[in-house]
């Protein structure tokens, strides 16, 4: 737990009663309605540069944003959140873009497809392919090898997973990964993954699949072994911490290093609001990833 920020947690707990709960939709209907409501992206300035990587004879969209500040000194591979049927990269343009400034890295953001027009495996192939695609290029288009991959929520899961399915492939590229609040176990077997195991974006994103404690569905089932060093990061209040810690729980067993910051009065999504604990954890999440580029790779 964050003590020292107790300090902001009176301005969080008024600004999330003024907020009032939020929930995500629990039907086709409702997801098209959220889909039809969400306000459109905010370009960033400067504005995103959109590619279409290529890796293992797949495609996929990224935005690119490359620093101000100077030659980059890493890049990072973003991957945005909306419980793998909402979102999208071009509505994270502004948080990359602030992200890219402040560490000094080139961000890519990867427009990852959506259930449930296209349920797993489609969002995982897609950030591995941008993954790859990102190792391979990095050197020659951005000056730098050094790079780093988090995500938001759903991002978050699809980051762990497919670090996973790097090291399994033997490619170990990424120095480190920052996950913020995401979700580890989809299957709803575990204590933790209960909490939401009747969620409707599970059943719009898994559909089709038959074992959700797979590793390369759920990451909290996963051998832990040889992964980056990672930060999570989560909110006292948000449904996911349980799940979350567990999966501290199974990296420090794996003997990988993690570090886990818990942020108080913070619920779901929280880095993402007008608060004051969110810009002093977007700002740790920065600092760390700066950390991550600058150190050797066996450094924790």
């Amino acid at each position: 737990m964050i003590d020292p920020l107790e300090a902001f947690a009176a301005e969080s707990r008024a600004f999330y009663a003024r907020r009032g709960p939020r929930r995500g939709p629990s039907s086709d209907a409702e997801l098209r309605s959220a889909r039809e409501q969400m306000p459109a992206p905010v370009p960033a300035v400067p504005a995103a540069r959109t590619e279409v990587a290529h890796a293992l004879g797949r495609e996929v969209t990224v935005r690119v944003h490359e620093p101000r500040t100077g030659p980059a000194v890493g890049a990072h591979l973003e991957v945005h959140g909306g419980g793998f049927v909402l979102g999208s990269a071009a509505h994270d343009d502004v948080r990359c873009r602030a992200l890219a400034e402040a560490t000094g890295l080139v961000v890519v953001g990867v427009e990852h497809r959506l259930a449930p027009e296209h349920p797993w495996p489609a969002a995982p192939d897609d950030v591995e392919t941008a993954a790859r695609w990102l190792a391979e290029v990095a050197a020659d288009r951005f000056g730098t090898d050094r790079l780093t991959v988090g995500g938001f929520s759903s991002g978050a899961t699809l980051a762990l997973g497919t670090l996973l399915r790097l090291r399994d492939a033997g490619v170990e590229v990424f120095r480190g990964a920052a996950l913020q609040f995401g979700t580890y176990d989809l299957s709803g077997t575990t204590p933790a993954g209960r909490r939401i195991a009747d969620e409707f974006f599970l059943r719009a994103y898994l559909d089709g699949v038959g074992d959700r404690t797979s590793p390369g569905v759920s990451p909290v089932f996963a051998d832990l072994v040889g992964l980056p060093p990672v930060l999570v990061v989560v909110g006292a209040e948000d449904v996911l911490l349980e799940d979350n810690l567990a999966l501290v729980d199974r990296m420090t067993a794996a003997g990988g290093p993690v570090e886990v910051r818990v942020f108080p009065a913070s619920p779901h999504g929280f880095t993402g609001h007008a608060t004051s604990m969110a810009t002093v954890a977007r700002a740790g999440i920065a600092d760390w990833l700066r950390r991550r580029v600058s150190q050797e790779r066996s450094s924790s």
